[in-house]
């Protein structure tokens, strides 16, 4: 399968050097916590930065015989190294109010030593530290990279922070942490690499002389009376060293945050100054930024982030895995000249094949001639009559990257043969690009004079192996096929739950039941998740949207004449068992969030919605139902939750549509549509609309959300705001 440039590229740099960039993490994450630790010693002096330097000489002066340097670190620690007057040489932490001393400088914790020598050089000496700062850039690349890649996926740059759609744990995260410590990263990575540049002087030098200054009469020495000492505070300075005799060469230094002084010690005068250059700048922030000195906020930054790349290369590594495992080699047993049946594919991630590898392996079974591939190796097919068409979309709309130049292969390719196709496309609702590459690709083979469509183009949302196989079945239908689509058997095992009925509600005029099930054991759940059942005899397992109900799960279900689930379920009795499996489907549970929720839903899909209306605390929000069914009778066995509802002020407003009425047929659809300026407002308003029920009813309901949005709110429909579970 193709791999696009940019994760071909991510994933090269992170092989190359993920021991050392682990290394580096790890170690960064211990070094992390010195700064915090330094940060919380008791030695700062409130109000300190405020006092005057010549009040800090003249308190130091009457306390000590002399006085060597006296130095403000990024903590704001004040350090002394003076002469006491019994001879004594000492550096210490003091309180330049009284000169006195609060505490012993802080020794580097062996601990803290080990860990910087080996994060800075490997205990490699040079060699370590160039391999560091290499490791620094390839990082700073991985970054880069990233950034690329999450624009991709969100659609464009604008949309960097926009939401992040949850497919899977380590993707989620992987993208989630990437967003908000990319930054940070880059921050790392560069002032590393200028440390490590700076450490090997490859960087310029720019020698900025002292400027002498014109000077006066000397006089007896008085740092009282010197206007700079007197000027100057503790909090303008980062230290002053002494004069080492009485020689009038030897001067007051005093350094501050961006230039050095020589001060004349007699009188008091600036001898001269020096500009701090560039890359005396650039090396102090490098080192502050990179370290986390003097800031506890930035030093827990730092450990964060150090803590994110090691989450990037475990979920970066596991991605990378499921990606190689979904991968399907295609081993064809037919040629493209000789097959009847052509299955092409778009996936950028691979998990598409294992759909299309599914349909291979069925039409096979069947013994007919199969030819698979990628789109971008779209080519004539002497004797193909079917071409199915099996594709994801990347980021907002874009191509997979084995499809990017179908575009232009189907313009320029001719076939022989007239191609009856079928395009399925798969991706999620949450993005407003929901299958729009497959739209495009449906719209291309319409124009193509070889191609007649077989069936109209299939959506599929969250890779749903049941609305895979409705619409295989579907498409085996058409063509007079006993096609069989098996589940994969990968699937991981789940956890049956036995549970009893406690309530049911028989048959209603529509052939549709309620059934209350209670769970034997303690296992949570939530409205909109999913109660997964095999009935007996039975490999493929059939999925219902559920309403919680306090302790209870309710079923809405339809029986069918020859459905297998609903006819074993119809005939279950009071106190009768059954197992299960709770999905947890977060993406349709209630936003809690929102201020306006719009549920829709027709016939059985009314359940999660029932669940949400009784168990939820809905008062916060305003909330509208819109349901639609066959007769006015369908809607009898619904009516107490959605009454008690309304008694419990969590429904705003409900609308009715019944399809075989006395009346003129309605549907959902046309519900909306008579309570257009009620929909236009929510959505302008970001509120949230949750559909549950048939695709087909889906499809019809974003076609009339899509046109109420472009009429009244001049915009496109933005996905976002839909949560969808349709079957």
């Amino acid at each position: 399968m193709t791999i696009s440039i940019w994760r071909l590229s991510h994933l090269i740099l992170a092989i190359s050097s993920s021991l050392f960039i682990i290394l580096a993490a790890l170690t960064g994450t211990i070094l992390a916590f010195e700064p915090i630790s330094n940060k919380l010693e008791p030695f700062a002096v409130k109000n300190a930065s405020a006092l005057s330097l010549s009040s800090t000489i003249e308190n130091l002066k009457n306390e000590y015989d002399e006085i060597i340097n006296i130095e403000i670190d990024k903590n704001n620690f004040i350090t002394a190294s003076v002469v006491t007057k019994q001879g004594q040489s000492d550096s210490f932490y003091l309180n330049p109010f009284t000169a006195k001393k609060i505490g012993n400088t802080i020794e580097k914790a062996p601990i803290f030593r080990f860990t910087t020598n080996l994060h800075r050089s490997l205990f490699l000496k040079s060699t370590g530290r160039a391999i560091v700062g290499i490791v620094s850039f390839v990082l700073f690349l991985m970054a880069i990279t990233g950034i690329i890649l999450i624009a991709k996926r969100q659609g464009s740059l604008k949309d960097f922070f926009s939401k992040t759609i949850k497919e899977d744990f380590n993707q989620y995260y992987h993208v989630l942490l990437g967003k908000y410590t990319l930054i940070p990263i880059i921050i790392v990575t560069l002032t590393g690499v200028f440390l490590s540049l700076e450490r090997f002087s490859f960087l310029p030098e720019s020698k900025t002389p002292h400027i002498k200054q014109q000077q006066t009469s000397i006089s007896t020495p008085n740092t009282e009376s010197f206007n700079i000492f007197n000027t100057l505070t503790l909090g303008d300075i980062k230290g002053v060293e002494f004069p080492f005799s009485d020689d009038i060469e030897d001067y007051f230094i005093i350094k501050l945050h961006d230039k050095e002084l020589y001060v004349n010690q007699y009188n008091g005068q600036i001898v001269s100054e020096k500009l701090d250059n560039f890359k005396a700048l650039a090396t102090h922030w490098s080192l502050v930024l990179h370290t986390g000195q003097g800031s506890i906020l930035w030093s827990i930054l730092l450990l964060l982030t150090s803590i994110s790349i090691l989450f990037f290369v475990y979920s970066g590594f596991s991605m990378a895995l499921t990606r190689k495992n979904n991968t399907i080699k295609i081993k064809n047993t037919f040629n493209k000249n000789s097959a009847e049946y052509i299955i092409l594919v778009g996936s950028e991630t691979g998990s598409t094949f294992k759909f299309a590898k599914l349909l291979f392996n069925a039409l096979l079974a069947l013994g007919k001639s199969v030819y698979i591939s990628e789109l971008n190796q779209y080519t004539t097919y002497k004797k193909a009559t079917n071409l199915l068409v099996l594709t994801s979309t990347y980021g907002e709309g874009n191509a997979p990257d084995n499809a990017k130049y179908f575009e232009k292969l189907i313009q320029d390719t001719p076939q022989e043969n007239t191609l009856q196709y079928a395009v399925v496309g798969f991706g999620s609702l949450a993005y407003k690009g929901f299958c729009k590459y497959a739209i495009l690709v449906d719209g291309l083979l319409q124009q193509h004079k070889k191609c007649t469509p077989s069936l109209t183009l299939h959506k599929i949302n969250n890779k749903s192996f049941t609305e895979f196989k409705n619409w295989a079945d579907t498409w085996a239908k058409s063509k007079n096929l006993a096609l069989q689509v098996n589940q994969p058997k990968n699937e991981p095992k789940q956890k049956i739950t036995p549970f009893k009925v406690v309530t049911r509600i028989n048959l209603n005029s529509d052939y549709s039941f309620l059934l209350e099930i209670q769970p034997l054991k303690k296992i949570a759940f939530k409205s909109g998740d999913l109660l997964s059942i095999t009935p007996k005899n039975e490999t493929v397992a059939r999925q219902y949207s559920i309403g919680k109900t306090g302790k209870t799960i309710l079923l809405s279900i339809k029986k069918h004449e020859f459905g297998v689930c609903s006819n074993y379920l119809n005939n279950l009795k009071l106190n009768d068992m059954l197992s299960a499996n709770i999905e947890q489907n977060t993406a349709f549970h209630f936003p809690k969030s929102a201020k306006e929720v719009i549920m829709i839903s027709n016939g059985t899909g009314i359940a999660p919605f029932l669940g949400m209306i009784t168990d939820e605390n809905l008062k916060h929000s305003k909330n509208y139902l819109f349901w639609g069914g066959r007769t006015n009778a369908s809607y009898k066995m619904y009516s107490k939750y959605i009454d008690d509802a309304f008694y419990n002020k969590k429904l705003s407003g409900v609308y009715l549509s019944f399809s075989q009425g006395e009346s003129q047929k309605k549907y959902v659809q046309n519900a909306l549509m008579e309570k257009e300026d009620l929909v236009s407002k929510v959505l302008k308003n970001n509120g949230i609309v949750m559909i549950c029920g048939s695709v087909a009813m889906q499809n019809g309901v974003l076609k009339t959300l899509e046109h109420i949005s472009r009429d009244k709110l001049n915009t496109p429909l933005n996905m976002k705001l839909i949560k969808t579970d349709c079957y």
